[in-house]
């Protein structure tokens, strides 16, 4: 129904930002709406899909088109729904998802919050070989945590679904090192969430 709104990022929470377009605050649910921090109060462009529930109405948002693409495929599988597929691409590492599911590395698979053996492997089973690696552009955050953020990437954990015994876990780590941004601070937690 929707592609895209183009407006300005007015508010970022850990599971959401607010983008207004046309004096209408849109909320939009990210993988990680944090990556959006430095383009606060800029006129951006953020790729949606709108998913009709029997209570709610939600917008997710995306980067590219991509991204979007991945999250629809995502949600075709059998036991992801939206929630989860977010919390996978929210490790903004789409090129070695992609070839974990081609190359059926189930173990990969199930260091996502809410994937477990079963789900794992239905993604391999619905996914392998339709997934298009040439469209995915790669990230490379920077890994250098002021203690500002690291509150927000403790929230934005929990909000993906991470239990408080695993966001526990990698806190220690966060802190040794000198990230500059939440964005940074996230990419790092997942990085060590999927070891």
């Amino acid at each position: 129904m929707y592609q895209y709104i183009q407006g300005q990022i007015k508010q970022i929470q850990p599971t959401y930002l607010v983008l207004e377009a046309n004096g209408i605050g849109y909320q939009i649910w990210c993988a990680n709406p944090f990556r959006w921090q430095e383009k606060m109060q800029e006129e951006i462009k953020i790729f949606i899909e709108l998913v009709v529930r029997e209570d709610a109405m939600l917008l997710y948002g995306f980067r590219d088109e991509a991204e979007k693409n991945l999250f629809l495929q995502l949600n075709k599988v059998s036991g992801i729904g939206p929630k989860s597929a977010l919390s996978i691409l929210a490790l903004d590492d789409q090129a070695g998802l992609i070839q974990a599911i081609d190359s059926a590395d189930a173990k990969y698979l199930m260091k996502f919050p809410g994937v477990g053996k079963k789900t794992a492997q239905q993604m391999i089973l619905d996914l392998q070989g339709q997934l298009d690696l040439s469209q995915i552009k790669e990230t490379s955050p920077v890994h250098t945590i002021t203690n500002d953020h690291l509150e927000e990437v403790k929230q934005a954990l929990e909000g993906l679904g991470y239990s408080k015994r695993e966001i526990e876990r990698v806190t220690p780590q966060i802190e040794k090192e000198q990230i500059t941004s939440t964005q940074a601070g996230l990419s790092l937690a997942f990085k060590l969430l999927i070891k």
